[in-house]
């Protein structure tokens, strides 16, 4: 299916090295307060522990990886819970709104402010030479920033509640990404980053 005739309502950003889209509400059944409080409770949520230059750290967020398929970062094997009726509908939403396919998600849960990724890209070998990477929101707004690796270009979007982002194309061969901590009070936010494993 071609990309650009199935997600008819996503808004491409310019950005050049890559692709990048937007739609600021994904059609779903449940409102999005639904499906936050629903994500909170019925989530296995860990505080994973990750290698970084050889020394373990905790992540600085809440995080579970469901799917068809296990998942290799920071030093990292992750092996996938099956997908819930829940995730089972976003993902069949997601797939509608981007026109792509998806057998894993990474769920992260931001608790408040203090919570943050770090910039990286998605790069993996196991995702395959041009990712397609579509990033759902529910609840707090944060931003989201993209660096690009060899300009210098930065990139911020608020990602808002209901929001989907599709990474795709040469985008993570190009850019990195991340969430900073922020000084002002931030509520609970879950992000729901869906991609196919090869």
């Amino acid at each position: 299916m071609d990309l650009f005739s199935a997600a008819t309502d996503l808004q491409p950003i310019p950005i050049g090295d890559g692709d990048l889209f937007f739609l600021a509400q994904l059609p779903l059944a449940q409102s999005n307060e639904a499906i936050l409080a629903a994500l909170l409770d019925d989530i296995a949520w860990r505080e994973e522990t990750i290698v970084l230059y050889g020394k373990q750290h905790k992540q600085p967020r809440l995080s579970a990886w469901y799917g068809d398929a296990r998942y290799t970062y920071s030093g990292r094997m992750f092996h996938p819970l099956p997908f819930t009726p829940l995730l089972r509908e976003i993902k069949a939403a997601v797939e509608a709104a981007t026109g792509r396919t998806y057998n894993s998600v990474l769920l992260n849960l931001y608790r408040n402010e203090c919570d943050s990724m770090g910039f990286h890209s998605d790069d993996e070998r196991e995702l395959g030479p041009e990712p397609a990477i579509a990033s759902l929101t529910f609840g707090a707004t944060r931003t989201f920033v993209l660096k690009h690796k060899t300009l210098p270009k930065t990139v911020k979007l608020d990602l808002t509640d209901g929001s989907l982002l599709l990474m795709a194309g040469a985008l993570q061969r190009h850019w990195r990404h991340g969430i900073n901590k922020e000084t002002r009070p931030r509520g609970l936010r879950v992000n729901l980053t869906f991609r196919t494993i090869f």
